[in-house]
């Protein structure tokens, strides 16, 4: 397939662009998402109720695993916009290297250390003993495939940082049209069960990792993954790491999240509390890829013309993406509060965890139309280098605000798990306003510090400041 061309980041009207990069992205997030939804659907109306619930148990292994991968990769992929909006294309060329190696790294202790740790681990989440085997089959398998998660989500990002939208989608979208048709026939024709949705998975991803390493090889990027590049140095590392801290840190703390919510809510609910929540993260994921589609189609755009110091624009980019986020948040949150049978329906019909879900989940959501204005924000940070800002935004939500709500409401409402479910909308509502003002008070100073000197063009700017370089 011959590559589109790559976007004019830093001339393209700004509309046009956030369109052309952020369709795709989005497209991808949402099929990306079937990897494990798909494996819910299919599981959950196949194997049971409690296969489901087992898997569920699983999901902060799986979110941890991609927390690493966005450690890299969004860590990486802003910088090297920002070096290619100065144009220092070796600068990116050398970030882009030594994130390739950090991945292959990283992946082969995680592999290593989640199948030592991964039983007690799945405990700790919040398995029971009806549903530690589903759950120890399903991670057991998906852990072995590590590498090509690592790969394929690390280094997609890189590809598009460099306006190539829609070879980024398909990164994505190969797998999942695989993974989708894999799923039924393991499941169903071989009756491998949750150990048939997981090795299709890893199968998938697999693919994935192949499409992204023959396009970074190859003759088509601008970015290409050099030999001269690979060998990891701490200069080019340790500032990728500062600006990935945060992205990690928010979707690492999903698990540990996810650990304070399932063993609250088996505490006080049962493996029905726990099912339903299951659903309710897979619903959250809905809400929150094609923000992170939005957000991935913006950060080259907003990244590039900071580096090239075209201030107009990455305000106006930025204008753009909060009212796509605010206004899907909201259309999202309005179908979640007038029509969750829908939505529930599709993961399971038990008519228990129907009832259950349904009331759950308008308190867990009712605050959800207001993230769009907290994600825009936060992502915005990370896009001009900003890793303090993005890193503190990252920790107030969760570890801040939400998991210490989790066990404190209980406390002080007599319905328990309904006092769990309420640390949600609390916790959106102080996250976004404090996001809000510390963005309206911050960016404003951080172009006036980007502001073209007279004796430097606006496309040269090498001596911008990415925050985490020496």
């Amino acid at each position: 397939m011959k590559p589109q061309q790559p976007a004019d980041l830093g001339n393209d009207s700004i509309g046009k662009l956030l369109v052309r990069l952020a369709v795709p992205a989005i497209v991808a997030q949402l099929v990306n998402m079937l990897y494990n939804i798909v494996d819910r659907i299919y599981i959950g109306n196949g194997v049971g109720s409690l296969a489901l619930t087992g898997v569920g148990v699983t999901f902060p292994i799986i979110m941890l695993i991609s927390a690493f991968s966005s450690l890299i990769g969004m860590g990486g992929a802003p910088r090297a916009s920002i070096y290619m909006g100065q144009q220092r294309y070796d600068k990116a060329e050398q970030t882009l290297g030594n994130c390739f190696t950090s991945l292959i790294a990283i992946s082969v202790v995680l592999t290593v250390a989640l199948l030592w740790a991964g039983k007690p681990l799945l405990m700790v989440f919040g398995a029971s003993s009806d549903t530690i085997g589903y759950a120890t089959d399903y991670m057991n398998i998906y852990v072995c495939g590590t590498l090509f998660v690592q790969l394929a989500l690390g280094l997609n990002t890189f590809i598009s940082s460099q306006g190539f939208a829609t070879q980024s989608m398909l990164t994505v979208l190969i797998g999942a049209v695989i993974n989708i048709v894999l799923d039924p026939i393991f499941i169903f024709v071989f009756h491998m069960g949750v150990q048939g949705a997981a090795l299709a998975t890893i199968i998938s991803q697999a693919i994935s990792a192949a499409w992204v390493l023959c396009f970074l090889f190859g003759k088509s990027t601008k970015l290409k993954i050099r030999r001269k590049n690979l060998r990891v140095k701490l200069s080019v590392l340790l500032p990728v790491l500062a600006l990935g801290v945060s992205p990690f840190i928010m979707q690492s703390t999903e698990s540990l999240l996810n650990i304070c919510f399932n063993s609250s809510l088996q505490r006080y609910g049962g493996d029905l509390a726990v099912g339903a929540m299951t659903i309710m993260g897979s619903l959250m994921q809905v809400l929150m890829m094609p923000l992170m589609g939005l957000t991935q189609g913006a950060q080259p755009i907003v990244g590039y013309n900071f580096g090239a110091k075209k201030n107009d624009r990455v305000k106006k980019a930025f204008r753009l993406l909060m009212i796509a986020c605010v206004a899907f948040t909201s259309l999202f949150w309005l179908s979640m509060m007038f029509f969750p049978q829908i939505f529930i329906r599709l993961f399971n019909n038990d008519p228990e965890l129907l009832r259950f879900t349904e009331w759950s989940i308008r308190i867990y959501l009712g605050a959800g139309f207001i993230m769009g204005a907290q994600i825009a924000c936060q992502q915005t940070f990370i896009a001009v280098g900003q890793a303090k800002s993005s890193l503190f935004l990252a920790v107030l939500r969760k570890i801040i605000l939400l998991i210490p709500l989790i066990y404190l409401l209980p406390l002080f409402l007599e319905d328990k798990v309904f006092a769990v479910f309420l640390a949600e909308p609390i916790s959106d509502i102080l996250a976004t306003t404090t996001t809000i003002l510390l963005f309206a008070f911050q960016f404003k100073k951080i172009l006036k510090n980007n502001e073209p000197t007279p004796a430097h063009s606006p496309v040269s700017g090498h001596e911008v400041l990415i925050q985490g370089e020496e």
